[in-house]
Order: C-alpha cells, then sequence, then structure tokens
C-alpha cells in the first residue's frame, strides 16, 4: 500500500517545481542547474532531471536521490514527515495514523498548527481579542492581510492555551517542546508562554505553522519585552528561518530580487501594498544560513533597515556578510525614524519609490558616510578611511574593487598606492557564525568517503559507454572481473540493452536470479539491490548528459581508460604476490617463493607488452 501511495505522489508532483521552491534553478539542457543549497559553492553543481524525476549534486557534497530524499535532506525531517508533505502537496490523502505511531515531529506540528487556530479564534471571537484586532486594522492591516498570515491573540490568562490543547490529547511535555508553555522552577507547573499578545504565525516554506512571535498588547508591565518569540524547538530555529519566505519565495523567483526588513509588521505591510518579494529575519540578527537560503531564490538583495552605517549598525552588518556570499546588493534609504511599515501605511507610492531607487552599496555608503564625517581634516580622513576599507576589502571583483580604492583616493586626496598599501593592512573578521558554518562544512567534507583512483576511472567509463554502447565491445570477457560488482552488472546491462532507458533499468534486470522458492529476505534483498543499480543507472544517464565529451573522442578516452584500469590491477596483483613472497620466505617455504617469482615475472611481461602496444 505504501509503495502505491509513493508511485501516486511522485507521478501527481514534478520534481523541478518541488525543488524549485527551495533552488533558483536555470534550464540547461534536457536538465535544470542550480547552486547547491548542501554546501556553499560559486558555480552551479546540482542537477534536476525531470525525464528521471531525479536530482544529484556533481560538487563537494556528491548528494542525491528522489523527490522524498530531497525534501528529507532540505527539511532536515525523517521519510514518514517527507511523505506527509508531499502527500500534502499533491493531494494524496494518506491513511489515518493513531496518535501513538505519529513521529514527534509530526505531533509538534499538529500542535502548533492548533495553537494557531485556538489564537485566531481568540482575536475573532473575544472581547479582548476585537480589541487588539481593532489596533492592527488601525495600523493599517487589512482585513484580507489578518487571514493571510493568520494573525491572532493570545488571551492574557496563565493556562488558556494549554488547557486548550491538552483537551484536544496532547501531553504537558509535548507543549512545552513546541515552544508554546513554560515550566515554573518554583513549582514545577506549566502555564501558557504567549499572554496578552497579538500573535503572528511563522511558517516554514510548506507553509506549515512552526513558531510563533508575540507583541505585547495593553499591558502596563514596562519590564517584559515588546516582542517575545518562540524559543528554539526541533520545527522552529530561529537562525535559518525568513518570516514571509513561504509567500514571498514565487516573487522573488519572478523579480530576481529579496527585499530584506526588520520585523513582521514590516513584512505584512510592504507586502500588503505590492512588493511581495518581502521577508524578514524572525526574532534575530541576519546569519549566514539566512543569507544560504536566500542564495537559493536570488543574487540580488536589497535591505531596507536603519540608517546608521558608520555604528555597528543592522544595514552594515547585513552589508558585510552578504558580501561574503557574493550577493549584489542595493540598500533603500529609508528616512530617519520610520520603518517600512509606517511608510507603507503613510504613503505607499513613496516606499516604492525608495525600493525602486535603492543605492548600490558604493554609492550607499560613501554618501552616508561623507554627510557625517569631515573628508578635509585628517582624523576625518582616516575615519572614512576606517570605514569604507574593509568594506572595499570584502568585494571579490577586482575590477569593482580598483574603482572604490579609485573614488576613496580621489575623496580622501591621497595616491590610490597609499589607499592599496592601507587595504593590504585590513584583515577582516569572521563572525563566529561564520566560522562555525564552515568548521561544519570542512567536517562533513571530511568525512565524505574519498573515491579512489580506480572508482573514478570507473565511473568515467560507465558515461563514456553510456554515450556509446559499442564502446564495450572493446572489452574483454576477463576485464569484467577487473570492476566493482555494481559497475560490471550495469555495464553488462549497457551492451546487452544498447540504449540506457531515461526510466533507469528494466524489471528484468532485477529479476535475473529471481526463483519461486526465494525466501521473502532474499525477496526484499533481491529488491534493495534492484534499487541501488537503478539509482546508479540514473545517476551515471543524467551524469552522461551533463558532461561533454566530443564524440569523435569518445572511443579514445574509452580506450585510455581501459587501460588505466587495467594497469591498476597489474599494479595490484604485482604488490599482492610480493607481499606473499615476503611472506613465503618468512615461512621458508622455498617452492612456493620460485613459483610466486615465476607469476611475478609473468605479470610484469604482460606489462611491458601492455606498455609497448
Amino acid at each position: 500500500m505504501r509503495n502505491s501511495v509513493i508511485e501516486e505522489i511522485k507521478e501527481r508532483l514534478d520534481i523541478v517545481e518541488v525543488v524549485r521552491n527551495y533552488v533558483k534553478l536555470t534550464k540547461a539542457g534536457a536538465n535544470y542547474r542550480g547552486l547547491c543549497p548542501f554546501h556553499s559553492e560559486k558555480t552551479p553543481s546540482f542537477f534536476v532531471s525531470p525525464s528521471r524525476q531525479i536530482w544529484h549534486c556533481f560538487g563537494a557534497c556528491s548528494e542525491g536521490g528522489d523527490i522524498f530524499k530531497f525534501i528529507m535532506k532540505i527539511e532536515g525531517v525523517e521519510f514518514g514527515d517527507a511523505l506527509r508533505i508531499l502527500a500534502k502537496k499533491a493531494g494524496v490523502e494518506l491513511k489515518r495514523e493513531s496518535p501513538a505511531l505519529k513521529t514527534e515531529r509530526s505531533r509538534l506540528y499538529d500542535i502548533s498548527e492548533l495553537a494557531c487556530r485556538f489564537f485566531e479564534i481568540q482575536l475573532n471571537e473575544s472581547a479582548a481579542g476585537r480589541k487588539a484586532k481593532e489596533y492592527l486594522l488601525k495600523r493599517g492591516v487589512k482585513e484580507e492581510s489578518i487571514k493571510k498570515w493568520r494573525l491572532g491573540y493570545a488571551p492574557d490568562t496563565w493556562q488558556g492555551l494549554l488547557h486548550f490543547l491538552i483537551g484536544r490529547g496532547y501531553k504537558r511535555e509535548e507543549i512545552e517542546k513546541a515552544g508554546l508553555s513554560l515550566r515554573s522552577p518554583k513549582t514545577g507547573n506549566c502555564y501558557d508562554r504567549f499572554r496578552g499578545r497579538i500573535i503572528f504565525p511563522v511558517f516554514n516554506l510548506n507553509s506549515q505553522v512552526i513558531g510563533f512571535g508575540g507583541r505585547i498588547f495593553n499591558r502596563d508591565d514596562k519590564e517584559e519585552a515588546k516582542y517575545i518569540n518562540t524559543p528554539s524547538t526541533i520545527l522552529y530555529n530561529k537562525s535559518q528561518v525568513l518570516y514571509g519566505l513561504d509567500k514571498a519565495s514565487k516573487e522573488i523567483r519572478k523579480k530576481d530580487a529579496c527585499l530584506l526588513v526588520e520585523g513582521y509588521m514590516d513584512v505584512i505591510m510592504t507586502s500588503q501594498i505590492g512588493l511581495e518579494n518581502v521577508v524578514a529575519t524572525s526574532g534575530t540578527a541576519l546569519t549566514p544560513s539566512h543569507l544560504r537560503i536566500l542564495k537559493r531564490y536570488s543574487n540580488n538583495l536589497l535591505t531596507a533597515f536603519d540608517m546608521d552605517v558608520a555604528g555597528d549598525s543592522a544595514t552594515k552588518r547585513g552589508i558585510n556578510m552578504a558580501q561574503n556570499f557574493g550577493f549584489n546588493i542595493r540598500v533603500v534609504e529609508m528616512p530617519q525614524e520610520t520603518d517600512p511599515a509606517e511608510i507603507a501605511l503613510e504613503d505607499p507610492e513613496k516606499l516604492k519609490d525608495l525600493v525602486k531607487k535603492a543605492k548600490s552599496i558604493h554609492d550607499f555608503y560613501f554618501e552616508n558616510v561623507l554627510s557625517k564625517i569631515d573628508k578635509e581634516s585628517l582624523e576625518g580622513k582616516k575615519e572614512i578611511s576606517k570605514i569604507l576599507l574593509p568594506v572595499i576589502k570584502r568585494i571579490p571583483n577586482k575590477i569593482e574593487q580598483s574603482v572604490w580604492i579609485k573614488d576613496l583616493a580621489e575623496i580622501l586626496e591621497v595616491k590610490e598606492e597609499a589607499v592599496v598599501e592601507e587595504l593590504s593592512k585590513v584583515a577582516l573578521e569572521s563572525s563566529d557564525e561564520l566560522t562555525e558554518e564552515k568548521e561544519i562544512e570542512k567536517e562533513s567534507r571530511q568525512k565524505k568517503h574519498q573515491k579512489t583512483r580506480k572508482e573514478l576511472l570507473e565511473e568515467y567509463l560507465v558515461v563514456l559507454a553510456i554515450k556509446s554502447p559499442e564502446n564495450i565491445n572493446l572489452l574483454k570477457e576477463e576485464d569484467f572481473n577487473l570492476f566493482s560488482l555494481q559497475i560490471s552488472r550495469l555495464i553488462r546491462y549497457i551492451k546487452n540493452n544498447k540504449k540506457v532507458e531515461k526510466t533507469g533499468v528494466v524489471d528484468s534486470l532485477s529479476k535475473t536470479d529471481s526463483a519461486d522458492s526465494l525466501t521473502d529476505k532474499k525477496e526484499k534483498q533481491e529488491e534493495n539491490d534492484f534499487n541501488k543499480i537503478n539509482d546508479f543507472l540514473n545517476y551515471f544517464s543524467l551524469r552522461a548528459e551533463i558532461e561533454e565529451i566530443e564524440d569523435s573522442k569518445i572511443k579514445e578516452e574509452f580506450e585510455s581508460c581501459l587501460r588505466e584500469i587495467r594497469e591498476l590491477a597489474r599494479r595490484e596483483r604485482l604488490s599482492m604476490i610480493s607481499r606473499e613472497i615476503k611472506k613465503a620466505e618468512r615461512e621458508r617455504d622455498f617452492k612456493k617463493v620460485d613459483e610466486l617469482i615465476k607469476e611475478f615475472n609473468q605479470s610484469s611481461k604482460l606489462r611491458v607488452e601492455a606498455e609497448d602496444n
């Protein structure tokens, strides 16, 4: 039953469209290409095959698989959760699970969704909630936006949500794990985290509720924070979540630009006036993970943060970090003491105009710094260089960097050589988060299996065989013993079929050794072996499409590859005989030593003959 559901989901969904929700893809022949979402790279090595309904990274991480494997990797979930996510997308109804069999993650999704509905009802039906809704409407939030963003209200009671969720069959421990309740250190009793607050649900890319932000409303306690957010849970990690991205992703791709703002209201009000390619960080400063996610959709980033670039501002930190990721950055200059939400309410066209006239970071930095610092004084010149030199240092393009150097030299009235010399002294500080991310990536690469020369040659031979199957006739029967079992079976299949079907290995291949007497265990193993071979063939077929080799050179490459595989096998055989000779000598088995020396000389002779040919 499960397999039929899986196949139905695969038939209904196009892997290209699913992957596009997470990765910016461009057409590359019969396939699609983009930057791999699972490791940092500047040159796209991530490919999606619509004909085979698979994806693969031909870069550092070498990850690949089908639509389910992609969702499991990108969402960080188990197969069951990936199945539920894709079933929802495909409109396939899954057999109802018993609560006991549901995964912890799935139950937390259900708790979060129920909490969201609870908050929505409170906003519309409770007396305090209606006042909160009036406040939102006065702030310019339209009724349709309240529904679109599923805004709500948390009643000013200690256990209102807690009792509601317990009444639906959920345990206190689960509600606490969802980040919706707190436990008193004194009494051990649980109580609601969000009380007397306007609620902003936070969604993942599949529009599932994963967390909440709460703005204080009608409470006089000045010590309480204006905004509080869900803590880190297995669903919600604020350093990896961008508020509004589930709704903005298509528009970001369409406009090939993302507008980054600071708060929930900024996103809602900006989106409300038609600028729908807008997202915000969720209860934290901008992180490398946020930028890595945005990089999947566009290389163009517009920031609309505070404007104090001379200080330690969000704009400055965001620009510095985005530069490290290679974004094309433009800055929306906001009037002092205002934010996008306020301008969207007071003058929507003004905000659109500000976005349209967003400045390059070159113009923004130079204009901003010169408006605040006296360039005529020596101290002013030093301060200007202190601010701008680290920015220039981060520019990866040397031509663009030289323009900045020239302009800075003119402003400071010094020679360009002096600027270049000072630039060489600038040491850029990496943020802790960026350093940590690089370390994680480095560790991940080290754990990856490093392929041997023989494995690389075998794989290349398969690619060449798929491109031109007739070259397999150059193989002798004994050559098949030189390959790994999987490679040997693949090459035999290609030889026998002459043409690799786009869907992979035919069913007959999986039944070559089958018999009525096979046990269930053996049948299961045979099915697993078939699936592995099918995955291998799909991988090599996609690679054969991607690798560009001139038709006239395929045979030459095949022969060269085969010669090297044979030579590696001969060397390995000679090495093994040498070890056996040493062992026989230690054991004083001289008869065996003589036999092994003859075999060694014969193998060496074959090696010389091969080199002569």
